[in-house]
């Protein structure tokens, strides 16, 4: 999800919810204490320099238990973010705290915001020797029949 897809989203809602991707949801009276840029600029391990950037959000709960945030006050916030802070609409991710603090991709179900995993990845697996996965076949798709021909599927 990009900044102009949560802003369009946000101006349809009437409340904001936010789900992990274990099913929980976030607490209501949680904060949005940031929204900002990130710029990495970094080297894989194959030798290519790389640059990305991405808008996060950072998500914070507090003993604020009648605190809730209401979709207009963050679209306020993202628009005072975008002047001050020029920014583009890329990605966002969102930081929340979990055994340390979590970072998520961002999706919304019609519903309410999903907040979904990530992983590290190698970039540069043709050079690191990494083979690419094979693919797995049944055989029950495989095409049978009296020919044993090249592409048939036989073998």
């Amino acid at each position: 999800m990009t900044l102009s897809e949560i802003k369009a989203v946000l101006k349809a809602v009437k409340s904001i919810t936010f789900q992990l991707p274990n099913g929980t949801l976030v607490p209501p009276h949680f904060h949005v204490t940031e929204v900002g840029k990130i710029t990495k600029d970094f080297i894989d391990c194959g030798g290519t320099v790389r640059h990305e950037e991405v808008i996060n959000f950072q998500l914070w709960n507090a003993d604020d238990y009648d605190h809730r945030l209401h979709p207009e006050k963050l679209v306020n916030i993202i628009e005072l973010s975008e002047k001050t802070l020029n920014l583009k609409d890329l990605p966002i991710e969102v930081e929340y705290q979990g055994q340390t603090i979590e970072k998520f991709g961002l999706e919304f179900n019609g519903t309410q915001f999903i907040l979904t995993s990530t992983a590290t990845d190698c970039l540069a697996k043709d050079n690191c020797g990494i083979p690419e996965p094979k693919q797995k076949l049944n055989f029950a798709d495989l095409q049978t029949g009296n020919s044993c021909e090249p592409g048939s599927g036989c073998c």
